[in-house]
């Protein structure tokens, strides 16, 4: 494989197919559409602009290359921006448009961000609440025009002399240079940049369009709506870029419905809780249905529950499927754009159930699996006939190598493993050993060659919006509070996130003599409505600290403390997560059962 930069798809598309629709988002109301070309010349003028900053990779190492920050939703100009960052060596940063102040101010000051994009005035509000926080960041641009706030066609230059020197500096830039700094959360809760190359990106890329796979498709459509900041769809985006395909920007999480109708996209990526969400609405049609149209929907849904793609089943059940298609399940690729060939999940575990249903629907899902420090693809179900398994994350996508430890942890090698964490020399030994990236997850082989995860080593969990979520800071907050004795997070794969919380009894005591209600026991005192609601209050005063993601939507109040004796603590009291998980088994699943 030639090694190549992430902005040479520009170039790549100009010579194998250019295209009339490279990039599309809306704007008013009405898609507006870029081809290769308009976005070449607009790439270029701001790689022009960026320079008259005095902008530059310098020594193009980590720490003398300059930095581009952004806050952005999906649109044309994220990608523009991040390719006109690229092609004079700067350090591309984004960022989640939900970070909270706090976790903003210590990315801008850790990655030294000089200079920032905000797509709207909300995030730009955001950037400028805490800019005196950051000495380093000198001028915040934006993509909506705001009163007060530089717009980024400001920087959008047409110099000959400076476009002849973003010519000249493109050809220097090393496919080993830093193209950006993604910054995750830790078990600590503290962001870590990880060191992502151009080489690192494009190897990860290129061996996912082979091995899946995406072959050059010009025309193709498909939408993109997962956060562009996250690198499961930068790299979707440059699989699509590199294979000539338009990239549609959703307007939002909440239109996505009503512009897979009007894009009618070919694919796209997602995180297990959109395809739940979708699933939902599904069901909730179908419980309003009466009659056959009931029963027909129902019969149809159990068919899908059934469909296992390695093995057809009888002949009677295959001509069952193939009437709950033309019957019930057209309705549901309509709903998708009817024209859906892949649709690629990641970010969490995808449910086998809604797996089973979809593909059976003829709406192909496809779950993949890979962290940010290995950019990100490890694994993936392939398209290939065979290549699938459902219930697992596929076979190793070509030129990763991967080992299990002898505890199951998921180890990876290959071109695609991160340079390292940003300023963060220790951790990134610890992550990194002999060139082996320890993912932290615990897994094991089916059938011998397909990867399944099972477990996770650290205690950081994801949601199933695919969103890290890191407990401990949390739970320590929470604990300040006299009324929470102990709290145990809970939200891997899960839509959201809740808590077992152990009050302080001593304090409820008090409290209840002070409201005149009376003790009669722990288990009585949990249910009471007056105390739930106060635990509550407690609750959303400390949410207001954390991401949204993070926020502890509901809880549950338990009658004793977590203890040795019965395998929730260690010997040095800390919490062991997956025996409290197997003890209150049944009360988490009614926190999640509506």
């Amino acid at each position: 494989m030639e090694p190549k930069r992430l902005f040479d798809c520009i170039e790549h598309q100009l010579n194998h197919f250019p295209q009339e629709v490279m990039l599309a988002g809306k704007e008013n109301g009405v898609w507006r559409t870029y081809s290769t070309s308009e976005v070449a010349a607009t790439v270029n003028s701001l790689s022009a602009g960026l320079l008259s900053l005095g902008l530059s990779g310098n020594d193009f190492t980590p720490e003398g290359s300059d930095k581009i920050a952004i806050i952005s939703s999906n649109r044309p100009e994220w990608l523009m921006a991040d390719l006109a960052t690229q092609q004079i060596g700067v350090i591309w940063v984004p960022v989640y448009p939900t970070t909270n102040p706090l976790e903003l101010t210590f990315i801008l000051n850790d990655a030294s961000v000089k200079y920032m994009f905000a797509s709207n005035q909300e995030l730009y509000n955001k950037v400028m609440s805490i800019k005196d926080k950051v000495p380093c960041l000198k001028e915040v641009y934006t993509f909506d025009r705001i009163q007060g706030a530089k717009h980024w066609t400001e920087l959008c230059l047409t110099d000959t002399d400076l476009l002849q020197q973003v010519d000249v500096i493109k050809k220097t830039i090393p496919v080993e240079q830093v193209a950006t700094f993604i910054y995750t959360s830790g078990t600590t809760g503290t962001p870590k940049g990880v060191m992502l190359t151009h080489h690192s990106i494009y190897f990860n890329l290129q061996s996912g369009k082979k091995s899946f796979p995406f072959p050059d498709a010009p025309h193709q459509k498909v939408l993109s709506f997962l956060p562009l900041n996250h690198i499961f769809e930068k790299v979707a985006s440059y699989i699509y870029m590199y294979s000539g395909m338009n990239i549609y920007y959703a307007e939002s999480l909440e239109t996505i419905g009503d512009n897979l109708k009007e894009v009618c996209p070919d694919g796209f990526s997602t995180v297990p809780r959109l395809l739940e969400k979708v699933f939902e609405k599904i069901m909730i049609k179908g419980e309003e249905l009466t009659g056959i149209k009931r029963k027909l929907f129902f019969w149809a849904v159990a068919l899908g529950e059934k469909y296992d793609n390695l093995i057809p089943g009888s002949l009677w059940y295959q001509i069952q499927l193939k009437l709950a298609n033309k019957l019930i399940f057209s309705k549901w690729r309509e709903g998708l754009g009817g024209n859906v060939k892949f649709i690629v999940t990641g970010g969490a575990a995808c449910q086998v159930k809604l797996l089973r249903i979809f593909n059976a629907a003829q709406i192909p899902v496809y779950e993949g699996y890979g962290p940010t420090e290995n950019s990100p693809i490890i694994s993936i179900n392939f398209r290939t006939p065979g290549d699938t398994k459902f219930g697992t994350v596929g076979l190793p996508i070509e030129g990763v190598q991967l080992k299990l430890e002898p505890d199951g942890e998921i180890c990876v090698a290959g071109p695609s493993v991160m340079k390292g964490y940003y300023k963060l020399p220790e951790l990134t030994a610890e992550t990194i050993i002999d060139g082996w990236l320890h993912t932290g997850d615990i897994g094991v082989f089916e059938d011998g060659k397909y990867l399944k995860i099972t477990d996770r080593k650290k205690e950081l969990f994801k949601t199933s919006g695919g969103k890290y979520v890191a407990p401990q800071p949390i739970e320590n907050k929470m604990k300040e509070s006299p009324f929470i004795e102990q709290i145990v997070l809970i939200g891997d794969n899960k839509r959201f996130v809740s808590a077992l919380i152990v009050p302080g009894f001593s304090k409820l005591k008090e409290w209840a003599k002070q409201h005149g209600i009376e003790y009669t026991s722990n288990e009585a005192i949990v249910q009471h409505p007056m105390v739930v609601a106060t635990i509550d209050s407690v609750v959303a005063e400390y949410n207001q600290l954390f991401n949204q993601v993070e926020q502890v939507k509901k809880f549950t109040l338990l009658p004793r403390e977590l203890t040795i004796d019965k395998g929730e603590m260690t010997p040095k009291l800390s919490i062991r997560r997956k025996q409290v998980l197997a003890n209150f088994e049944k009360e988490i699943d009614e926190m999640y059962a509506s």
